[in-house]
């Protein structure tokens, strides 16, 4: 939730219950009060459901899913580290394919006996258009260089221009908004020393330097 517009929270919740979802949890696995709702709110699902209430068998075991990038790891480690006091039990990271395959049950609780299973990422085999591709791709749910850095980055500026977002401006001490993602990437890589002087040898054989002097990355 700490990376959501908030404001949505009515309209998702409405589709969630559409959709027959009993309980929605926000959470940023940070706040401990957020974390706290989790095995309660699962217990409760649980208990709800007769055909779970056997005594040859009092373990829970749950699996977690979601698309990709999306905080499925940090979660089960949140659990794991408040109820258990524990460490990490799952790979993370800030980019979508961490977690490979499913891993085998890790204990998040003791009282209830929780297991939960991780999960990778995954998403619908179609996306709908362009814009939504765009957008995933701009939320870590997918690979940067399957879209392309330079196409993403472009996506990204495009967008806040239009919202409009202009805080990179002030960010990155720029003069005004741009809407050149090439001249962007530029101006930012000199205020940051992400520049190297670059040479070509000209077709006399002799080495000259490019008419910017640079090469950003």
């Amino acid at each position: 939730m700490d990376l959501m517009d908030l404001s949505h929270q009515n309209r998702i919740n409405t589709q969630l219950s559409k959709q027959k979802v009993g309980k929605t949890i926000y959470t940023d696995c940070i706040r401990a009060e957020n974390i706290k709702q989790i095995v309660p709110a699962i217990t409760q699902c649980i208990e709800c459901y007769p055909r779970f209430h056997r005594a040859e068998n009092p373990d829970i075991c749950i699996m977690v899913t979601g698309i990709p990038n999306v905080g499925k790891s940090s979660l089960i480690n949140a659990l794991r580290r408040m109820h258990l006091r524990k460490g990490k039990a799952s790979r993370v990271g800030g980019e979508p394919g961490i977690t490979r395959s499913v891993l085998s049950k890790i204990q998040v609780s003791e009282n209830p006996l929780i297991y939960l299973l991780d999960t990778p990422g995954v998403l619908s085999p179609r996306i709908e258009n362009v814009e939504t591709g765009m957008k995933l791709a701009l939320c870590g749910t997918i690979l940067d260089h399957l879209v392309g850095e330079d196409i993403i980055a472009d996506y990204l500026l495009y967008t806040l221009n239009n919202y409009p977002q202009h805080r990179y401006v002030q960010h990155y001490e720029l003069e005004g908004p741009c809407d050149n993602i090439e001249t962007l990437l530029k101006e930012i890589a000199k205020k940051l020393r992400k520049t190297q002087k670059v040479t070509a040898i000209t077709g006399t054989g002799k080495f000259s330097e490019y008419p910017d002097g640079f090469l950003f990355h």
